[in-house]
């Protein structure tokens, strides 16, 4: 048995979540906040047995595609300047995925 992380973007969270369930695997959501962007993201666990990681995987690649956005971070010249936007390119979407053992799996 697995446990599998996947931390995404909120907007990939539910086209995920419906894909995932349709295939009858069980999710849990977890609210949470990127340091990068202070973007949303949400955290997806996701209990399956061994066989099924990949297949998983597939799922989580096929909905959760990287796509670019051009975004305005602020910076800071020199002491006493006023805040500049600067246009920047970022890659956003994907999936953080960590993969576990699952010692002992109940369900009540």
């Amino acid at each position: 048995m697995k446990l599998i992380i996947a931390i995404v973007q909120d907007e990939d969270a539910p086209g995920l979540i419906e894909d995932l369930t349709e295939e009858e695997y069980r999710v849990t959501k977890l609210a949470s906040t990127g340091g990068f962007l202070k973007s949303g993201n949400t955290t997806l666990l996701i209990g399956v047995e061994d066989e099924k990681v990949d297949h998983v995987l597939n799922i989580i690649e096929d909905t959760c595609k990287t796509r670019e956005i051009t975004t305005s971070l602020m910076t800071v010249t020199m002491p006493g300047d006023t805040y500049i936007p600067y246009p920047l390119d970022v890659k956003i979407g994907g999936a953080t995925i960590f993969i576990l053992d699952v010692e002992k799996y109940i369900r009540v």
